[in-house]
This record gives C-alpha cells, structure tokens and sequence, in this order.
C-alpha cells in the first residue's frame, strides 16, 4: 500500500432532508439507515482502509461532531480529526485538510469524499481510485469520478467531458463543464448527448496541485491557511482554525476551483454509488416486500392494503399502516413525518418551517 496515499474524509453536514430521523446533535452520516451494523461514516471509513494506510485517513467534521467521530470511529489518533469551528462549506474544509497533510507529506495524493454516501461494488470503487491517485501522481492535475448516468435525474449536479484526456491515462477525459442540478427537460438532453455524467463530489488529487490552486484561484483562503503551516499538527492547530474559519467565504469547492482550473479532469465510473440525498434514495437501495414497501426495521411494523411506502421506525414501536400507497413514514424522537414520496423535497421546508415555529427544539 502507497503511504503517500491520503484520504480526507468530509463529515459535517447535517442532513436536513432526512430530518426526523437526522438531526442537528445527530446527523445522517452517524446513522445506520439499512440496519447493516454500520453507520455511513464508518463504512466510508472502512472503505478507505484498502486504499490507504489507517493513519492517512482524515476526517474533516464540525467541532459538534468530535465526540461522535471518537466514538463511532476510536481507532483514530486526535490529530486524524479536523474541527471546524464554524460551517463554511467545502471549500475550507479541503483548503485546511490538503495543507494540514501536506506539512505531514509534501508528496501526498488525496482522495476527497463524503462521508455519507454508499458505494454497492468496493472491488470497482477500489480501482478507480487506484486509477485516478497513479494519475495524479503523474500528472499537475485535478481529477473527479464522473458515474456513468442511468436515467435523467434532476437531483444531482452534472460533468461535460470532451475526447481529450490524461497523457498517462486515455480513460481519464478533459472537464468541458460543470453543470448544476438541470430540470427533467435538460437532464433528458444530457442523457442523450452521452458525455454527461453525475458528479459525485469525489476528488483525487496531489497536495501540490489542490494547494497551487487555491493559490491561484482563491488567493485569500490560501493566504488565510498557509499562515498557518507552523501550527498544523501541532498543539497550535485548533486556535489557529479558529481564527482561520472567521474570515473564510462560505462556498464550495466545486464554484472556487472545479469549474475555474484549466486542468480539471473525469474518469467516467460505475459502481453502484448513491449519495443518498433523499428518502427515495434510501427506499430505492433498501429491500422491499412483493408490494415494494421497505420498512426499516421491520419487526413490529405490519403492512395492510399499502403498497410502495418507504418506512423507518425505532425499533421498539408497534406500526399499523393500512391504505397507504407511495408514502414516507418516519419518526425518531417523538416526531412522526407522513409525506408522500413524490413531495419528499418539500422536507427541507417542513424542517424551515418547523424551526420559524418551534426554534430549535425539533431540529
């Protein structure tokens, strides 16, 4: 295995669509949604752990979220875990994990990812990886998996790529252009042109190439953290991100650098990857009885005359559903959530709603 092999793992979101069940204090990448034995961060986690040596593997979260990363995760050192004081999106949050590695390794090669999504073939994932951290290796480039698109979804962002590729790699293309979530009408047209591909949000690059360009396209932020190379892995580290997330922009990696370098590239992949941004995404990976209900767990719920119903109740529960078809029913504490599925994405305004409300005390 590479030691020049890094993984920065993101983890501090808090999952709003899923909300009951993901809450501020306990968000989606701590739960066990297939009731597997594991939660999302620790099989992304283990998933890692075929790529690169376990004291490369970093995890990036909200300081809100340190003790639930010890705990669901205690074979990581202190220094594995990287607190960001205040939510400022992913641009930071990679600007401080690549410097932060850098001062360990100026020759490490970073995978970038999020700590909640699900990935159906570990073998396929592994080598695409594999392909792309020997590319970057190789080359002064940005490289992102680009899925290989199976319907025209309007929920996820897209990747244009062109016939030209990596001098070292002809499977890894050109970036023409990045493109946010399209209406049905465009995703349709994406689908047909066949060089469109679903951006997963997964990077691989060198330190050396993520930080030059920051400094070249984001200048303040990487003027903000390379003041900071004396601190990194140091006792110095968390009051100087203190003072370093108080000045930063809040704004994405994809918008400050993907879709400005020159050098960006995509390898096309499959292998069964879900971020799991919604319900839906949930009941579409999740076993289903011979009506299509998946009912997590399933012990004490009983299904009459319903059909098509993404359910999720704790455990101790006794559930009668009867005449429901093509629902959403969740509760986690004390909250109970009934919306049918075709409105799912009205959830996030529910939660808006219920906070203008209530306050904080539901959310």
């Amino acid at each position: 295995m590479n030691k020049n092999n890094y993984a920065l793992i993101m983890a501090g979101g808090v999952g709003s669509r899923f909300w009951p069940v993901s809450r501020t204090d306990f968000p989606k990448q701590f739960i066990d949604f297939f009731g597997v034995g594991k939660t999302l961060i620790q099989s992304t986690y283990d998933r890692f752990l075929d790529i690169c040596p376990p004291e490369n593997i970093f995890i990036v979260t909200n300081e809100i979220y340190v003790s639930l990363i010890k705990e669901q995760l205690p074979s990581l050192a202190d220094n594995q875990i990287l607190a960001e004081p205040i939510m400022r999106n992913t641009a930071p949050c990679v600007a401080y994990g690549s410097m932060k590695i850098a001062e360990l390794n100026p020759d490490a090669i970073i995978v970038v990812a999020p700590s909640d999504h699900t990935i159906a073939n570990q073998n396929a994932f592994k080598i695409a990886i594999g392909q792309c951290l020997q590319a970057a290796s190789e080359n002064e480039s940005l490289i992102t998996l680009g899925i290989k698109p199976s319907r025209p979804d309007t929920g996820y962002g897209y990747i244009q790529y062109t016939e030209n590729n990596l001098p070292t790699d002809e499977q890894i293309h050109k970036v023409k252009l990045f493109t946010e979530k399209p209406n049905l009408e465009l995703a349709r047209t994406f689908i047909q042109s066949g060089d469109f591909l679903w951006n997963a949000g997964i990077f691989i690059w060198s330190a050396r190439s993520i930080n030059n360009a920051f400094k070249k396209h984001l200048p303040d932020m990487h003027e903000i953290f390379a003041l900071g190379t004396s601190a990194y892995n140091t006792d110095m580290e968390k009051s100087f991100i203190s003072g370093a997330y108080q000045q930063c922009t809040n704004i994405s990696i994809d918008f400050a650098i993907m879709e400005k370098a020159e050098n960006v590239y995509v390898l096309p992949a499959d292998f069964g990857w879900s971020d799991l941004g919604t319900w839906s995404s949930i009941y579409e990976m999740a076993e289903k009885d011979y009506v299509g209900n998946a009912v997590i767990p399933s012990e004490q719920v009983m299904m009459f005359d319903s059909s098509n119903c993404m359910v999720n109740m704790p455990k101790e529960k006794m559930v009668i559903l009867q005449g429901l078809h093509d629902y959403i029913v969740v509760e986690s504490n004390d909250i109970l959530l009934v919306c049918p599925r075709t409105e799912e994405e009205s959830v996030k305004r529910i939660v808006a709603d219920v906070k203008a409300k209530f306050g904080t005390k539901f959310i």
